[in-house]
């Protein structure tokens, strides 16, 4: 019985040891290999990707909200292939059309159709809405942190002065909430189109307003006393923006009092 089992070994030990089955192990291995990474690699090809599309028709030189985009699951090779697709919805929204091309409905967003708002020509009185006006807030290389403020960013517009009450306190506090910074401008009316001074030096902020709330910024700015300061925000504060509105009634009210009513 001892030697049945003996010699049963000594042969598949003979067959592991047979060179011809040492190669075609080795072959079946190498294609079982080459199997497995062809199918991981078709099935990262053909993992699908989401990627920002456009909702709804998107004239040129319009400037791209959240409610505009969508998101749309596309084959992973295609996003790979594709030196100008943006994937991130992100780089869409806060951003316009390009001047030179409308953006179809269902269509996807490519680089070349989507400019930063100084990218434009004009883009600051672009667009803006009936019952709008246009704001210059007068500022320098600190009030902007070096110009580190950029169109299309939502800041704040803090308010300082002096008590009326108590002259030796100060009153700071937040008087315009979440606003669009329409351009960036240098002393000769230029774009500033990057964050470096090396490319001018900012000296105006323009926003564009509801009618009622440029009444009151002009109001806080002709005062004297009161400076308007702007303060900037991280990205997630544009890209989350709230709507813009006045944070303070207390501050309307001393703006106002300062001021004396004309009759029409």
């Amino acid at each position: 019985m001892a030697k049945g089992k003996s010699n049963k070994k000594s042969a598949i030990m003979r067959l592991i040891g047979n060179k011809n089955t040492v190669t075609i192990g080795g072959l079946l291995a190498c294609i079982l290999t080459l199997i497995i990474g062809y199918n991981y690699r078709v099935g990262i090809a053909i993992e699908p990707v989401s990627v920002p599309y456009a909702k709804v028709d998107i004239p040129a030189r319009s400037l791209i909200k959240n409610e505009m985009v969508g998101k749309l699951k596309i084959a992973n090779t295609y996003v790979n292939q594709s030196t100008n697709l943006i994937t991130q919805e992100s780089q869409v929204v806060n951003k316009y059309a390009s001047y030179k091309t409308n953006i179809p409905k269902g269509s996807l967003f490519y680089k070349e159709t989507i400019k930063e708002a100084d990218e434009m020509p004009d883009s600051a009185f672009a667009n803006i809405p009936d019952g709008y006006t246009i704001f210059s807030l007068s500022v320098d290389e600190k009030s902007t942190f070096s110009n580190s403020i950029r169109a299309g960013q939502y800041i704040d517009l803090y308010m300082s002065t002096k008590s009326d009450v108590e002259m030796n306190k100060i009153i700071y506090a937040c008087l315009i909430q979440s606003i669009r910074v329409l351009a960036v401008k240098d002393n000769r009316g230029n774009n500033i189109l990057r964050n470096s001074l090396a490319y001018g030096k900012p000296t105006k902020l323009l926003f564009a307003v509801e009618n009622e709330m440029y009444k009151l910024l002009m109001r806080a700015e002709l005062v004297g006393g009161i400076k308007l300061t702007p303060i900037l925000r991280n990205g997630k504060y544009t890209e989350e923006a709230n709507e813009t509105t006045v944070k303070s009634s207390i501050l309307i009210d001393y703006i106002n009092s300062q001021v004396r009513e004309m009759g029409e």
